[in-house]
């Protein structure tokens, strides 16, 4: 036999035995393409394209000449021919009826059509039956099985049940259901003599058409003995055998779990068809055995025909012979009585079956009592109008599209069997849900159809899943589909469907990008207008529904789905309005939220694992644990486990472990075998799992619920252990998940580290476990005791620890990454580990750094650095030197900056401790802190370089230059204070404290706009009034060398006036800006004293005073203050407020008195030169100058002598003096600065 298959057509997966592949050349099947047929003047569109056929090249028929007696049998009859295909092994020729699970062959084989594509796959003959029952007395029983959009149609034989029924105890319910509201008198018919006669001389007939000789041979007497006992026997010819695997093997005790093997009964060979070379079907296996078609339901079809007729696709199997050659390409051979005209069901058969399978022309042999009389030849398209068997092709439509729509509408649910029922000689057409009344009775797995039904909507589903490109769109059919199954199927009978039924549910929703996920709900969602109505969701599952109304008489039964009264109706037009666009509703849940997807994932994983789990028969050598109780979650004494120490082992074992993975060690306590589907479904669900809680904890960690974030983890941690312990081979994928999984309990543990004071919320939130969680676990505890990552997962109450285990983690997850190639083929993630070991020792580093700053601030200042000290800071350097080190390694300048510089901070308090070592009064800057603060230095400056440029990172550059700037001016001040006289000389220690300064001046950014220019700018300006008092003070100290003496003048008048300019620019710096104009005056009497004219004397005099005019705006600054303050005293403000205002009252009143003092002294001593010079000389000037600064002086004598005073009012007296002090002063012309 050949095998022809349309091009592109999908193939069946297994090609049947013995059959070759021909190509499209050599078939001589009707065109592939189809044809559209105009009959009988009413135009009805057809197209039939062949999706299979193992028929051979046709051949022509031989004509039989006239008077051949068909009752003798030819040479060959009964012979199996490839010429007849199945008809050739059957004396029911071309209306030989198919087995009631015809249709789920044919979807098992053209599984891409089923759910989507095709409204209907089911036998030829099931389909010519259908469109009669306007026309037919006949009875009608169906069973119809809904999956996605297509519906299955088979014959469901009520006679051949009930006799199986009466043998084996199945199906009674359906039985006694019957007899109550149909048939209350059932028996079985049997089929007249006539009927056995005439489809004996049709199958003599095919036989001879075929031979090509006419030579009659006479069967054997055996054969007739045969077919007289068994006629009574047999099933109704036109019924067909139970499917074989469903029957109950004899040798096997009545367990329903044994419904799915069996052995087929064979029938007469000369009755029903099979000879001896019957296929054995004898213990069929189970599912998913290599080569097994699923459950040994076989498409027997010589052809499969997608058959488009209107509107409607159809998946048709199809037996009838065709013949061809010379004129005709085509045509289908029949016999008819002469005596006996045809009739319309007769001709509408005849039509159908040519329009099925596209053949054109139809040839008729009529016959008298078996004698050949002669032949003709009928187009297709006139068979309609044929002589008594006239009929409208427009009907014929009509009565399909209204049919298809009765059924669509009513059989809504997935996974149940549906009867179409119409007794003989009535009218009325039933339907029924036999899932339904099934379930009402003891064994719901009573009913057969239930394993087709489960394994076709499972395989629909696979076949849905594997097609990557456009599964999205259908995952609500996928996910309806599953469940369905899972819903008809016995746990304890299919564990391994089931598993995998539940593993797929988990597949769909997607896991791995749990960020992006969130936004990616609805295209699940925009399909209800492709796959499926919005109104079908609304439709009750009530009885009626629309046009199919239940009949209010008594004597209809209120079982039935739904009901068509009269037969007639299905050729009204329309009549049941056209909606088999409808298809079920099965829209993918909208998950709002993240951990409602993985509660849902997690659900179907733990049904996965309790099948996978039940089938396992080793449960005895298990230890006993309940599923109910939670199990115990070891805590360790902090003590005993030794902290970061114990950690160390603790990571070693782990490493270990995870070296040997490499070589693939197996240890399951299950005694699942490796290899087995059990070992395979689990490792697949408990990966998935673990995918579920990383997801989970990533979810709650951006909650900010850390507490159950690492118990999400934890449990992420123990799947995945559970996972190394069953694989035999380790994949580099599941190693990265490994990695990821630590990075984010790395992640956890800091953050719980950082949020000590919500610790008892924490620690409850990771105590609680759900009923599920607990399942889970405890199936993971059947393979592995779970403990592999107990070091990373505990919650512990001891900063140090917490921030040592969140190190470890990044530590393990960056040690993972180098066993394979993963660094290179995953370089974002590996980059994401070394950033966060560099950031985790960072936090170390500082953790330590802080404690010893504290045992710093708690020693008395004359002790030596202790021990303890000394160890912190060497663990904090470790530290800092390790997450430079991670930084380097991924060129992050920035972050290997902000290290260098925590460095720079940890030398600083290194410094510091030794400079509180030793006598106070003796104190001077000692060698160790300078080398720490010259390292300090060193440190910063790597750090700038490490950045390269301000534009790579501002906000970090302009904290390098600041901390910098702090550590020179630090030192300078420390040197200028406590100088280490004993060590150096003066000049060598205002040499360095001037280069120190100068440096600290380098770094400190004063024209840059930014939050910290105010502190630059103070910090400027301190440091030039450092450096002027420092060349003021060695311009005092100093004798003989001239020349240095003039640098030191110029030196301490330059850096006065740049302080005095920057104190000017700050509004909060009152004080310090009298106090450098105070020491600018003193600084112009000291070189007073050194001149011995009188002009320069009160040129002297006139800049000092000019000096303090200038500091009118200091005044006003504290007069604002003091107004502000005693505002705030008024309105009753707290004492506080005041406070906060910032002016040190002290200060300013000790400033205060000091310019009372210099200013009365310099009015007197001008009034004295002024005077002195006036006698000599007289000049306008001068003497306006000598009035104005009399009356001020004398006005200043008074406020100085009221003690009484308020502060205000001397500030008040001091503005108003200055202010008329300031153009005398001016007018002298003698202005200093």
């Amino acid at each position: 036999m050949g095998d022809f298959r349309e091009a592109g057509a999908a193939a069946p997966p297994a090609l049947r035995e013995g059959l070759s592949l021909l190509s499209q050349g050599e078939s001589e099947e009707p065109s592939a393409q189809g044809s559209a047929l105009f009959l009988g003047g009413n135009e009805v569109k057809s197209r039939a394209v062949v999706k299979y056929s193992s028929a051979p090249p046709r051949t022509a028929f031989a004509r039989l000449e006239e008077k051949t007696d068909l009752k003798l049998p030819p040479a060959n009859w009964l012979r199996e021919s490839a010429k007849l295909g199945p008809a050739g092994t059957t004396i029911l020729g071309s209306t030989k009826k198919s087995k009631p699970f015809s249709s789920f062959g044919m979807a098992y084989d053209f599984i891409d059509s089923v759910g989507n594509d095709v409204d209907v796959v089911s036998d030829s003959e099931n389909i010519k039956k259908l469109l009669k029952i306007p026309y037919s007395k006949s009875h009608v029983s169906m069973a119809v099985h809904r999956i996605g959009r297509t519906l299955l149609l088979d014959e469901l034989d009520i006679q051949e049940l009930f006799m199986r029924s009466s043998q084996t105890g199945d199906w009674t319910w359906l039985k006694e259901f019957y007899q109550r509201l149909i048939d209350q008198k059932w028996q079985r018919k049997k089929k007249s003599k006539e009927h056995w006669y005439q489809k004996a001389i049709l199958s003599k007939f095919l036989y001879y058409s075929i031979n090509g000789d006419g030579t009659a041979q006479p069967v054997p007497p055996a054969a007739e003995q045969q077919q007289s006992s068994s006629s009574d026997q047999t099933n109704d010819s036109e019924g067909a055998s139970w499917p074989a695997p469903f029957e109950m093997p004899s040798s096997v005790p009545e367990d329903p779990s044994a419904s799915s093997q069996g052995s087929e009964p064979l029938e007469p060979s000369y009755i029903v068809g099979h000879v001896a070379s019957a296929p054995k079907e004898q213990n069929l296996t189970t599912l998913f055995n290599d080569g097994e078609n699923s459950q040994g339901l076989k498409n027997d079809f010589v052809r499969n025909i997608l058959w488009t007729f209107e509107d409607i696709h159809m998946l048709v199997g199809s037996n009838m012979p065709i013949f061809g050659g010379g004129r005709y390409p085509a045509v289908s051979l029949r016999l008819r009585d002469n005596n006996k005209p045809i009739n319309v069901l007769t001709g509408i058969d005849y039509w159908l079956d040519n329009l099925i399978c596209n053949v054109p022309e139809l040839v008729m042999c009529f016959h008298v009592n078996g004698i050949v009389q002669k032949y003709e030849m009928i187009k297709t398209e006139e068979i309609p109008n044929l002589e008594n068997s006239n009929f409208s092709t427009k009907v014929i439509k009509d009565i399909a599209q209204n049919i298809l729509s009765f059924l669509k509408s009513n059989c809504t649910k997935e996974g149940h069997t549906y009867w179409l029922f119409k007794a003989s000689g009535s009218d009325i057409v039933k339907l029924y849900d036999l899932t339904t009344l099934c379930e009402e009775t003891e064994d719901k797995y009573q009913n057969p159809f239930t394993m087709p039904v489960a394994i076709l909507l499972y395989k629909v589903a696979c076949n849905m899943m594997m097609k990557k490109n456009q599964n999205k769109k259908h995952y609500g059919t996928i996910r309806t589909l599953l469940l369905n199954c899972v819903k008809l199927l016995d746990k304890s009978r299919h564990p391994q469907i089931i598993a995998s039924a539940n593993y797929m549910l988990s597949e769909l929703f997607q896991l791995d990008e749990p960020k992006k996920e969130e936004s990616s709900e609805s295209p699940l969602n925009e399909n209800s207008d492709e796959s499926y109505s919005e109104e079908e969701e609304e439709m009750p599952d009530s009885d009626e529904n629309g046009s199919y109304s239940t009949s209010s008489d008594p004597s209809d039964d209120n079982k039935a789905v739904a009901i068509i009264k009269s037969v007639g109706e299905l050729s009204v037009p329309e009549k049941y309005k056209s909606i088999h666009q409808i298809r079920p509703s099965c829209a993918f849940p909208v998950c709002h939220d993240t951990e409602e997807r993985c509660r849902l994932v997690l659900s179907y994983v733990l049904e996965g694992l309790k099948s996978v789990d039940s089938s396992i028969k080793k449960e005895s050598d298990l230890p006993a644990a309940d599923p109910s109780t939670p199990i115990p979650l070891k805590y360790e004494d902090e003590s005993t486990r030794g902290g970061p120490e114990g950690l160390e082992k603790q990571m070693a074992l782990f490493l270990d472990k995870m070296g040997s993975l490499q070589k693939g060690n197996y240890s399951s306590q299950s005694g699942m075998i490796p290899g087995s589907w059990q070992h395979k479904m689990k490792l697949q669900l408990i990966l998935k799992s673990s995918k579920a809680y990383y997801v989970l904890s990533d979810a709650a960690m951006s909650l900010q619920k850390y507490g159950r974030a690492l118990r999400y983890i934890k449990l992420a941690l123990q799947s995945h252990d559970t996972y190394c312990c069953l694989c035999t081979n380790m994949l580099s994928e599941v190693l990265l998940f490994l990695s990821q999984y630590l990075t984010l309990c790395g992640d956890i543990q800091l953050m719980l580290a950082q949020n000590a004071n919500n610790r008892a919320a924490h620690l409850e939130e990771f105590n609680y476990q759900t009923k599920e969680d607990q399942e889970i676990l405890h199936s993971l505890h059947r393979e592995s005791s779970c403990q592999g990552f107990a070091w990373a997962t505990d919650l512990s109450t001891d900063l140090e620890s917490q921030l040592s285990v969140s190190c470890k983690c990044y530590e393990a997850a960056n040690e993972i990454l180098q066993f394979s190639d993963l660094k290179s083929q995953n370089p974002e993630h590996y980059i994401q580990v070394l950033k966060r070991m560099g950031n985790i020792r960072n936090e170390i580093g500082v953790f330590y750094m802080n404690q010893a700053a504290a045992l710093q601030s708690e020693r008395t200042v004359s002790k030596s650095v202790s021990a303890a000290e000394q160890q912190l800071w060497k663990k904090s350097f470790s530290c800092f030197e390790k997450g430079i080190h991670n930084f380097e390694s991924i060129d992050d300048a920035t972050n290997a900056a902000l290290l260098l510089c925590n460095t720079g901070r940890l030398m600083r308090i290194c410094a510091q401790a030794h400079c509180g070592a030793g006598d106070e009064f003796k104190r001077e800057f000692s060698p160790e802190e300078g080398l720490y603060y010259n390292k300090a230095v060193d440190y910063y400056l790597k750090a700038l370089r490490s950045l390269g440029t301000r534009d790579i990172h501002p906000a970090v550059w302009d904290s390098v230059n600041w901390e910098l700037s702090t550590t020179y001016f630090t030192m300078a001040t420390l040197q200028q204070d406590y100088a280490p006289l004993s060590r150096k000389a003066q000049e060598q220690i205002e040499k360095e404290v001037s280069e120190a300064m100068m440096k600290s001046l380098k770094y400190c950014d004063v024209d840059s706009v930014s939050v910290r220019q105010p502190l630059c700018q103070y910090r400027a300006a301190t440091i030039h009034h450092r450096l002027a008092s420092m060349y003021h003070s060695c311009l005092r100290n100093q004798v003989g060398d001239e020349h240095l003496r003039k640098q030191h003048r110029m030196l301490a008048d330059l850096h006065y006036s740049k302080a005095v300019k920057l104190f000017q620019l700050l509004k909060d710096a009152p004080c310090e800006l009298l106090r450098v104009q105070l020491e600018r005056v003193a600084f112009a009497e000291f070189q007073m004293t050194s001149q011995n004219s009188n002009v320069g004397k009160l040129k002297t005099l006139s800049g000092a005073l000019d000096i303090m005019t200038r500091t009118e705006h200091a005044f006003q600054l504290i007069r604002k203050e003091l107004v502000e303050e005693f505002d705030q005293h008024k309105t009753g403000e707290t004492a506080a407020a005041a406070d906060s205002s910032g002016l040190n009252r002290e200060e300013v009143i000790k400033l205060l008195s000091i310019f009372e003092s210099r200013l009365s002294f310099l009015l007197l001593q001008s009034i004295k030169l002024l005077s002195s010079t006036k006698k000599k000389t007289s000049n306008i000037e001068e003497d306006v100058v000598l009035k104005t600064n009399k009356q001020i002086y004398s006005q200043l004598l008074r406020a100085t002598a009221n003690k009484s005073a308020a502060l205000l009012e001397r500030v008040d007296v001091i503005i108003r003096l200055l202010d008329q002090l300031a153009p005398g002063s001016r007018a002298s012309g003698g202005a200093v600065q």
